[in-house]
């Protein structure tokens, strides 16, 4: 018998308005991805940004944490999955075309299925 393979989904929606809640989901997520756990960060409202190619790397430290670009780039290295609102980025005039590499645009009925197949889920 397979052991279940463990999910974490952390719902961001803090963009660089809130730079301490918006690096905390990215903080745990590279935690979870060192723990063998894998890991989705869907980015909602604000947060949508950090998906913008070359945006992170304009974000600064904060919070005692590292930079959101390297935070961002342990994510994608480690295996994280990044998942980003489809309206929230048209609100914004963002274009998939626009995000970075290994981001996907998701909906709403992505997100709840997303939701449902983790074993937690964790909202910033």
């Amino acid at each position: 018998m397979s052991e279940k393979e463990e999910k974490i989904l952390y719902l961001s929606t803090h963009g660089d308005e809130n730079l301490d809640k918006a690096c905390l989901p990215f903080v745990l997520a590279n935690g979870a991805l060192a723990m063998d756990v894998k890991a989705t960060i869907i980015l909602q409202a604000n947060a949508v940004v950090f998906a913008k190619k070359g945006f992170a790397e304009t974000v600064p430290a904060s919070g005692g944490f590292p930079p959101m670009q390297k935070l961002l780039s342990d994510f994608i290295e480690l295996g994280g999955t990044i998942q980003v609102c489809g309206p929230c980025i048209k609100e914004r005039g963002i274009t998939p075309e626009d995000l970075i590499d290994g981001a996907a645009v998701t909906a709403a009925g992505q997100v709840n299925i997303a939701a449902l197949e983790a074993d937690a889920v964790f909202v910033y």
